[in-house]
Protein backbone atom coordinates (compact mmCIF):
# COMPACT_ATOMS: atom_id res chain seq x y z
CA UNK A 1 0.00 0.00 0.00
CA UNK A 2 2.97 2.39 0.84
CA UNK A 3 4.48 1.58 -2.46
CA UNK A 4 1.15 2.80 -4.41
CA UNK A 5 0.87 5.39 -2.53
CA UNK A 6 4.51 7.01 -3.24
CA UNK A 7 4.15 5.85 -6.89
CA UNK A 8 0.57 8.16 -7.24
CA UNK A 9 2.39 10.94 -5.73
CA UNK A 10 5.47 10.55 -7.79
CA UNK A 11 2.62 10.73 -11.14
CA UNK A 12 0.88 13.70 -9.60
CA UNK A 13 4.32 15.28 -9.71
CA UNK A 14 5.50 14.23 -13.00
CA UNK A 15 2.05 15.36 -14.61
CA UNK A 16 1.67 18.98 -12.78
CA UNK A 17 5.31 19.82 -13.29
CA UNK A 18 7.20 19.00 -16.12
CA UNK A 19 10.05 20.79 -14.40
CA UNK A 20 10.55 19.04 -11.53
CA UNK A 21 14.08 17.98 -11.72
CA UNK A 22 17.09 20.26 -11.05
CA UNK A 23 19.55 21.66 -13.21
CA UNK A 24 23.18 22.89 -12.00
CA UNK A 25 22.55 25.49 -14.72
CA UNK A 26 22.83 28.96 -12.42
CA UNK A 27 20.02 30.40 -14.78
CA UNK A 28 17.48 28.50 -13.73
CA UNK A 29 15.21 29.32 -10.88
CA UNK A 30 14.67 26.23 -8.44
CA UNK A 31 11.76 26.51 -5.49
CA UNK A 32 11.33 24.25 -2.87
CA UNK A 33 7.28 23.13 -2.09
CA UNK A 34 6.46 22.01 1.40
CA UNK A 35 3.42 20.62 1.34
CA UNK A 36 0.77 17.60 3.07
CA UNK A 37 0.96 15.31 0.39
CA UNK A 38 0.21 12.07 1.47
CA UNK A 39 -1.94 12.07 5.42
CA UNK A 40 -4.98 13.83 6.50
CA UNK A 41 -4.25 16.83 4.65
CA UNK A 42 -3.48 15.54 1.33
CA UNK A 43 -5.83 17.14 -0.80
CA UNK A 44 -4.62 20.47 0.51
CA UNK A 45 -1.23 19.48 -0.63
CA UNK A 46 -2.57 18.37 -4.50
CA UNK A 47 -4.37 21.63 -4.44
CA UNK A 48 -1.28 23.65 -3.46
CA UNK A 49 0.34 21.50 -6.44
CA UNK A 50 -2.30 22.65 -9.09
CA UNK A 51 -2.08 26.23 -8.08
CA UNK A 52 1.77 26.27 -8.77
CA UNK A 53 1.41 24.49 -11.71
CA UNK A 54 -1.35 27.29 -12.44
CA UNK A 55 1.26 29.95 -11.66
CA UNK A 56 4.15 28.03 -14.10
CA UNK A 57 1.36 28.50 -17.36
CA UNK A 58 1.35 31.76 -16.39
CA UNK A 59 5.00 32.99 -16.08
CA UNK A 60 6.02 30.41 -19.06
CA UNK A 61 8.97 30.27 -18.44
CA UNK A 62 11.09 27.08 -18.95
CA UNK A 63 13.76 28.27 -16.72
CA UNK A 64 11.26 28.08 -13.15
CA UNK A 65 11.33 24.64 -11.69
CA UNK A 66 9.41 23.47 -8.75
CA UNK A 67 10.70 20.60 -6.43
CA UNK A 68 7.49 19.51 -4.13
CA UNK A 69 8.09 17.38 -0.91
CA UNK A 70 5.68 15.69 1.67
CA UNK A 71 6.31 18.06 4.68
CA UNK A 72 3.11 16.47 6.64
CA UNK A 73 1.67 18.86 8.60
CA UNK A 74 3.03 19.89 11.92
CA UNK A 75 4.92 17.51 11.87
CA UNK A 76 8.27 18.34 12.90
CA UNK A 77 10.64 14.61 10.99
CA UNK A 78 8.54 14.92 7.97
CA UNK A 79 8.98 18.71 8.19
CA UNK A 80 13.11 18.39 8.37
CA UNK A 81 13.44 15.63 6.42
CA UNK A 82 11.93 17.62 3.32
CA UNK A 83 13.91 20.84 3.48
CA UNK A 84 17.20 19.05 3.44
CA UNK A 85 16.11 16.75 0.39
CA UNK A 86 15.09 20.29 -1.34
CA UNK A 87 18.28 21.66 0.01
CA UNK A 88 20.22 18.77 -1.87
CA UNK A 89 18.71 19.65 -5.00
CA UNK A 90 20.72 23.17 -4.52
CA UNK A 91 17.46 25.18 -3.93
CA UNK A 92 17.57 27.84 -1.77
CA UNK A 93 14.08 28.96 -1.15
CA UNK A 94 11.26 27.31 -0.41
CA UNK A 95 7.55 28.06 -0.03
CA UNK A 96 6.50 26.96 3.20
CA UNK A 97 5.84 26.12 5.85
CA UNK A 98 1.82 26.72 5.73
CA UNK A 99 1.86 27.05 9.32
CA UNK A 100 3.15 29.73 11.94
CA UNK A 101 3.85 27.28 14.19
CA UNK A 102 6.38 25.09 12.07
CA UNK A 103 8.48 28.34 11.70
CA UNK A 104 11.25 27.43 14.72
CA UNK A 105 11.74 24.47 13.04
CA UNK A 106 12.89 26.08 10.09
CA UNK A 107 14.73 28.94 10.78
CA UNK A 108 17.59 26.49 11.77
CA UNK A 109 18.33 26.43 8.08
CA UNK A 110 20.16 29.93 7.79
CA UNK A 111 20.68 29.40 3.75
CA UNK A 112 17.38 28.97 2.67
CA UNK A 113 14.44 31.73 2.18
CA UNK A 114 11.25 30.49 3.00
CA UNK A 115 8.29 32.20 1.58
CA UNK A 116 5.23 31.40 4.23
CA UNK A 117 0.91 31.49 3.36
CA UNK A 118 0.78 32.02 7.12
CA UNK A 119 -0.71 35.22 8.30
CA UNK A 120 0.69 35.36 11.87
CA UNK A 121 3.24 38.25 11.40
CA UNK A 122 3.75 40.58 8.53
CA UNK A 123 7.91 40.86 9.42
CA UNK A 124 10.73 39.50 8.06
CA UNK A 125 11.34 36.97 10.44
CA UNK A 126 15.20 35.95 10.63
CA UNK A 127 15.28 33.34 7.36
CA UNK A 128 10.96 33.71 6.92
CA UNK A 129 8.59 35.79 5.02
CA UNK A 130 5.10 36.15 6.13
CA UNK A 131 2.23 36.35 2.92
CA UNK A 132 -0.91 35.95 4.07
CA UNK A 133 -3.12 38.26 4.97
CA UNK A 134 -2.23 39.92 8.14
CA UNK A 135 -4.54 41.11 11.13
CA UNK A 136 -2.41 44.20 10.95
CA UNK A 137 -3.40 44.94 7.10
CA UNK A 138 -6.86 44.57 7.90
CA UNK A 139 -7.04 46.73 10.57
CA UNK A 140 -5.20 49.23 8.66
CA UNK A 141 -7.49 49.00 6.25
CA UNK A 142 -10.59 49.56 8.40
CA UNK A 143 -9.07 52.47 9.97
CA UNK A 144 -8.47 54.54 6.46
CA UNK A 145 -12.15 53.18 5.89
CA UNK A 146 -13.53 54.04 8.99
CA UNK A 147 -11.99 57.53 8.99
CA UNK A 148 -12.90 58.22 5.39
CA UNK A 149 -16.72 57.80 6.52
CA UNK A 150 -16.26 60.12 9.31
CA UNK A 151 -16.42 58.19 12.27
CA UNK A 152 -14.53 59.14 15.70
CA UNK A 153 -15.33 56.83 17.76
CA UNK A 154 -14.77 53.26 17.42
CA UNK A 155 -15.59 49.77 19.47
CA UNK A 156 -12.84 47.19 18.22
CA UNK A 157 -14.40 43.98 19.52
CA UNK A 158 -12.81 40.35 20.01
CA UNK A 159 -13.67 37.15 22.27
CA UNK A 160 -11.67 36.48 25.36
CA UNK A 161 -10.01 33.14 24.76
CA UNK A 162 -6.79 31.55 23.37
CA UNK A 163 -5.83 34.50 20.93
CA UNK A 164 -6.64 37.21 23.15
CA UNK A 165 -3.02 38.49 24.31
CA UNK A 166 -2.02 38.01 20.38
CA UNK A 167 -5.19 40.14 19.40
CA UNK A 168 -4.45 42.75 22.10
CA UNK A 169 -0.76 43.11 21.09
CA UNK A 170 -1.34 43.41 17.33
CA UNK A 171 -3.87 46.17 18.27
CA UNK A 172 -1.04 48.18 20.46
CA UNK A 173 1.57 48.09 18.25
CA UNK A 174 -0.13 50.01 15.26
CA UNK A 175 -1.56 52.99 17.90
CA UNK A 176 -5.08 53.25 16.33
CA UNK A 177 -6.60 56.68 17.15
CA UNK A 178 -10.27 57.17 19.55
CA UNK A 179 -10.72 53.41 20.06
CA UNK A 180 -12.67 51.16 22.55
CA UNK A 181 -11.16 47.53 23.52
CA UNK A 182 -14.18 45.52 24.44
CA UNK A 183 -13.76 41.80 24.98
CA UNK A 184 -16.42 39.48 25.48
CA UNK A 185 -17.17 35.80 26.69
CA UNK A 186 -17.67 33.85 23.31
CA UNK A 187 -20.83 32.32 25.15
CA UNK A 188 -23.90 33.52 23.42
CA UNK A 189 -25.62 32.71 26.41
CA UNK A 190 -23.38 35.48 28.28
CA UNK A 191 -22.41 37.66 25.51
CA UNK A 192 -25.91 39.27 24.90
CA UNK A 193 -25.36 40.68 28.54
CA UNK A 194 -22.18 41.92 27.75
CA UNK A 195 -23.41 44.07 24.47
CA UNK A 196 -26.41 45.22 26.71
CA UNK A 197 -23.52 46.56 29.08
CA UNK A 198 -21.60 47.88 26.47
CA UNK A 199 -24.99 49.67 23.92
CA UNK A 200 -26.24 51.19 27.43
CA UNK A 201 -29.61 48.78 26.47
CA UNK A 202 -31.46 48.93 29.78
CA UNK A 203 -31.25 52.97 29.82
CA UNK A 204 -32.13 52.95 26.37
CA UNK A 205 -35.27 50.90 27.22
CA UNK A 206 -36.11 53.40 30.38
CA UNK A 207 -35.72 56.32 28.10
CA UNK A 208 -38.35 55.20 25.32
CA UNK A 209 -40.72 53.46 27.93
CA UNK A 210 -40.80 57.46 29.79
CA UNK A 211 -40.95 58.83 26.25
CA UNK A 212 -44.33 57.19 25.41
CA UNK A 213 -45.98 57.59 28.91
CA UNK A 214 -45.61 61.78 28.24
CA UNK A 215 -48.01 61.29 25.00
CA UNK A 216 -49.75 58.11 26.34
CA UNK A 217 -52.95 60.29 28.50
CA UNK A 218 -52.86 62.89 25.74
CA UNK A 219 -55.34 63.13 23.00
CA UNK A 220 -53.99 65.69 20.32
CA UNK A 221 -53.34 65.32 17.16
CA UNK A 222 -49.68 65.85 17.62
CA UNK A 223 -49.41 63.21 20.82
CA UNK A 224 -50.89 60.85 19.03
CA UNK A 225 -48.78 60.73 16.20
CA UNK A 226 -45.72 61.06 18.36
CA UNK A 227 -47.02 58.20 20.25
CA UNK A 228 -47.27 55.73 16.90
CA UNK A 229 -43.76 57.01 16.02
CA UNK A 230 -42.19 55.92 19.59
CA UNK A 231 -44.60 52.69 19.24
CA UNK A 232 -42.64 51.81 16.40
CA UNK A 233 -39.16 51.90 18.38
CA UNK A 234 -37.42 49.62 20.82
CA UNK A 235 -35.06 51.93 22.06
CA UNK A 236 -34.48 55.58 22.45
CA UNK A 237 -31.45 57.42 22.35
CA UNK A 238 -27.89 56.90 20.41
CA UNK A 239 -24.80 54.38 21.55
CA UNK A 240 -21.51 56.17 23.19
CA UNK A 241 -19.90 54.61 19.89
CA UNK A 242 -20.45 54.91 16.07
CA UNK A 243 -18.28 51.99 14.49
CA UNK A 244 -17.57 49.07 15.46
CA UNK A 245 -14.56 46.24 14.34
CA UNK A 246 -15.22 42.69 15.35
CA UNK A 247 -12.43 40.19 15.12
CA UNK A 248 -14.57 37.05 14.90
CA UNK A 249 -15.33 34.70 12.41
CA UNK A 250 -17.82 31.88 11.58
CA UNK A 251 -20.90 31.33 14.23
CA UNK A 252 -19.10 33.80 17.01
CA UNK A 253 -19.54 36.60 14.05
CA UNK A 254 -22.90 35.68 13.96
CA UNK A 255 -23.70 36.18 17.68
CA UNK A 256 -21.97 39.04 18.00
CA UNK A 257 -24.22 40.41 15.16
CA UNK A 258 -27.12 39.27 16.29
CA UNK A 259 -26.69 40.56 20.11
CA UNK A 260 -26.08 44.00 17.92
CA UNK A 261 -29.17 44.04 16.28
CA UNK A 262 -31.29 42.23 19.32
CA UNK A 263 -29.59 45.81 21.77
CA UNK A 264 -31.26 47.76 18.39
CA UNK A 265 -28.22 49.02 17.30
CA UNK A 266 -28.53 51.58 14.97
CA UNK A 267 -26.85 50.67 11.59
CA UNK A 268 -27.59 54.29 9.92
CA UNK A 269 -25.53 55.45 12.71
CA UNK A 270 -23.00 52.93 13.43
CA UNK A 271 -20.72 51.33 10.77
CA UNK A 272 -20.47 47.32 11.61
CA UNK A 273 -17.09 46.04 10.31
CA UNK A 274 -15.19 42.83 10.70
CA UNK A 275 -12.06 40.82 9.59
CA UNK A 276 -11.30 37.53 8.39
CA UNK A 277 -14.02 36.83 5.87
CA UNK A 278 -13.29 35.08 2.54
CA UNK A 279 -16.37 35.77 1.01
CA UNK A 280 -18.03 33.17 2.79
CA UNK A 281 -21.82 33.53 1.40
CA UNK A 282 -23.24 31.89 4.65
CA UNK A 283 -22.88 35.65 6.47
CA UNK A 284 -26.18 36.33 4.25
CA UNK A 285 -28.09 33.67 5.93
CA UNK A 286 -27.41 36.29 9.20
CA UNK A 287 -30.32 38.61 8.54
CA UNK A 288 -30.30 40.51 11.72
CA UNK A 289 -27.26 42.91 10.13
CA UNK A 290 -28.48 44.76 6.76
CA UNK A 291 -24.58 45.68 5.65
CA UNK A 292 -21.40 44.61 6.91
CA UNK A 293 -17.99 46.05 5.98
CA UNK A 294 -14.56 43.84 5.72
CA UNK A 295 -11.31 44.19 3.88
CA UNK A 296 -10.17 41.30 1.62
CA UNK A 297 -8.23 40.53 -1.32
CA UNK A 298 -9.68 41.64 -4.59
CA UNK A 299 -12.82 39.70 -5.03
CA UNK A 300 -12.36 39.70 -8.96
CA UNK A 301 -9.19 38.00 -9.10
CA UNK A 302 -10.54 35.90 -6.26
CA UNK A 303 -13.47 34.57 -8.82
CA UNK A 304 -11.09 34.12 -11.88
CA UNK A 305 -8.42 32.16 -9.99
CA UNK A 306 -11.39 29.84 -9.28
CA UNK A 307 -12.72 29.85 -12.66
CA UNK A 308 -9.11 28.91 -14.32
CA UNK A 309 -8.32 26.72 -11.19
CA UNK A 310 -11.78 24.96 -12.02
CA UNK A 311 -11.23 24.29 -15.84
CA UNK A 312 -7.77 23.03 -16.04
CA UNK A 313 -8.53 20.57 -12.79
CA UNK A 314 -12.38 19.82 -12.41
CA UNK A 315 -12.17 21.03 -8.49
CA UNK A 316 -12.00 23.89 -6.76
CA UNK A 317 -8.95 25.34 -4.67
CA UNK A 318 -8.10 25.54 -1.44
CA UNK A 319 -8.11 29.53 -0.48
CA UNK A 320 -5.01 28.87 1.02
CA UNK A 321 -3.97 28.22 -2.31
CA UNK A 322 -4.00 31.39 -4.07
CA UNK A 323 -1.44 33.09 -1.54
CA UNK A 324 1.27 30.25 -2.98
CA UNK A 325 0.08 31.04 -6.18
CA UNK A 326 0.77 34.82 -5.61
CA UNK A 327 4.28 33.54 -3.36
CA UNK A 328 5.57 32.08 -6.84
CA UNK A 329 4.98 35.12 -8.72
CA UNK A 330 6.87 37.18 -6.01
CA UNK A 331 10.34 34.88 -6.14
CA UNK A 332 9.99 35.31 -9.90
CA UNK A 333 9.70 38.78 -10.01
CA UNK A 334 12.92 39.00 -7.34
CA UNK A 335 14.68 36.42 -9.21
CA UNK A 336 14.40 38.81 -12.76
CA UNK A 337 14.75 42.01 -11.16
CA UNK A 338 17.71 40.84 -8.89
CA UNK A 339 19.43 38.05 -11.23
CA UNK A 340 19.19 36.10 -8.33
CA UNK A 341 17.42 35.10 -4.85
CA UNK A 342 20.22 34.89 -2.07
CA UNK A 343 18.35 36.31 1.16
CA UNK A 344 15.58 37.31 1.95
CA UNK A 345 16.93 41.32 1.29
CA UNK A 346 16.26 40.98 -2.18
CA UNK A 347 12.68 40.83 -1.13
CA UNK A 348 12.91 44.61 -0.08
CA UNK A 349 11.16 46.20 -2.84
CA UNK A 350 10.80 50.31 -2.73
CA UNK A 351 7.49 49.86 -5.55
CA UNK A 352 4.13 48.20 -4.75
CA UNK A 353 4.09 44.39 -5.88
CA UNK A 354 0.99 43.43 -7.45
CA UNK A 355 -0.84 39.66 -7.09
CA UNK A 356 -3.63 37.89 -7.27
CA UNK A 357 -4.72 38.75 -3.59
CA UNK A 358 -3.96 42.25 -3.49
CA UNK A 359 -0.89 44.86 -3.54
CA UNK A 360 1.54 44.60 -1.91
CA UNK A 361 3.95 46.71 0.04
CA UNK A 362 7.69 44.97 0.67
CA UNK A 363 8.78 48.25 3.89
CA UNK A 364 11.72 47.82 6.81
CA UNK A 365 11.27 44.55 6.52
CA UNK A 366 7.61 44.33 6.72
CA UNK A 367 4.69 42.43 4.45
CA UNK A 368 1.75 45.12 4.03
CA UNK A 369 -1.42 44.33 1.45
CA UNK A 370 -3.59 47.04 0.48
CA UNK A 371 -6.68 45.40 0.76
CA UNK A 372 -10.34 46.56 -0.44
CA UNK A 373 -12.91 47.11 0.82
CA UNK A 374 -16.35 45.31 0.82
CA UNK A 375 -19.65 45.06 1.85
CA UNK A 376 -22.15 42.18 2.07
CA UNK A 377 -25.53 43.87 1.04
CA UNK A 378 -28.65 41.87 -0.77
CA UNK A 379 -27.17 38.70 -0.76
CA UNK A 380 -23.99 39.56 -2.90
CA UNK A 381 -20.55 41.04 -2.26
CA UNK A 382 -20.13 44.65 -3.58
CA UNK A 383 -16.52 46.48 -3.47
CA UNK A 384 -16.76 49.81 -1.78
Amino acid sequence: MKKKIVIILSYIILFFNSNLFSSEDNKKLKIGLLAPLTGEYEELGKSLLYSLQLALDEINDNNVFIIPRDAGFKNKKKLSLAVQEIKEQGVNIIIGPLSYDEFENVKKYSDVIFISPSNITPEFMSNIISIGVSLESQLISLNNFIKKQNKKKTVIMFPENQYTKFIEKKISKLNLDNIKIFKYNPDPQVLTGEIETLTNYSQRKKNLELRKKMFQDKEDEQSVKELEKLEQLYTLGKVNFDSVIIIDFGNNLKSVLTSLAYTDVNQRDVLITTVNQWFDQSIFYENTIKTLYYPSINYKEFKEYNTKYFKKFSSYPNEITILTYDALGLIYYAWKKNGKVNSINDFIFKSKIKGKIGTFSFKDKKVTQDLDIYKTENNKFTKF
